[in-house]
């Protein structure tokens, strides 16, 4: 059973609302660190755990940008 998860973004605490950015900084932060340190990322993709390999990443950057 999945139980709904709510948006932190609609949250009245200001720390948590704003914690969703914070967050997404901090991953955009790791995957830069991947790309220079040519390592990969754990992450989950769809409730699955994936590794993303450095060379992965800069495709993705490439095409999103």
């Amino acid at each position: 059973m999945t139980i709904p998860s709510k948006d932190i973004r609609n949250s009245s605490d200001p720390d948590i609302s704003g914690s969703y950015y914070a967050m997404q900084r901090a991953g955009q932060a790791a995957i830069d660190l991947a790309i220079q340190t040519n390592t990969a990322i754990v992450t989950t993709v769809n409730g699955k755990i994936v590794r993303i390999p450095a060379a992965e990443l800069i495709k993705q950057r490439q095409l999103t940008a």
